[in-house]
């Protein structure tokens, strides 16, 4: 599921750290508490990480309840913004870039390159 973020509307990541061993209650508290959002939005993912940052939780509200997801990296980290105070949305090419062990925001934005003149 985490794998294909086609099916959620908006993904924010909530920054710094997060004490992963926190349930439902706690994390959508959390979510209120910084944010001017519900964690009770529908095809909404918020996403946790803890200190080790090998493993993330979402949350995800389904309007007859929360979902919980976990996923634990068996290599490699997430690469996550530590500013405490920040929830960010990202789009879903900074999602994949992140579940790819990437930053969310690249060093250099990338040129297009025209071809030469004498190629068109």
């Amino acid at each position: 599921m985490l794998n294909d973020a086609t099916c959620f509307k908006q993904v924010y990541i909530v920054c710094g750290y997060t004490d992963l061993r926190s349930g439902i209650d706690t994390l959508a508290s959390i979510i209120d508490a910084k944010t001017d959002n519900s964690p009770f939005v529908p095809d909404t993912l918020y996403l946790f990480c803890g200190r080790k940052s090998d493993r993330i939780k979402g949350l995800v509200w389904e309007k007859d309840g929360f979902l919980l997801l976990y996923k634990r990296l068996e290599q490699g980290k997430f690469v996550w913004p530590r500013n405490e105070a920040e929830v960010r949305a990202i789009t879903i090419q900074q999602f994949r870039w992140l579940r790819e062990g990437l930053t969310i925001a690249p060093k250099k934005a990338v040129r297009e390159i025209k071809p030469p003149e004498h190629m068109a």
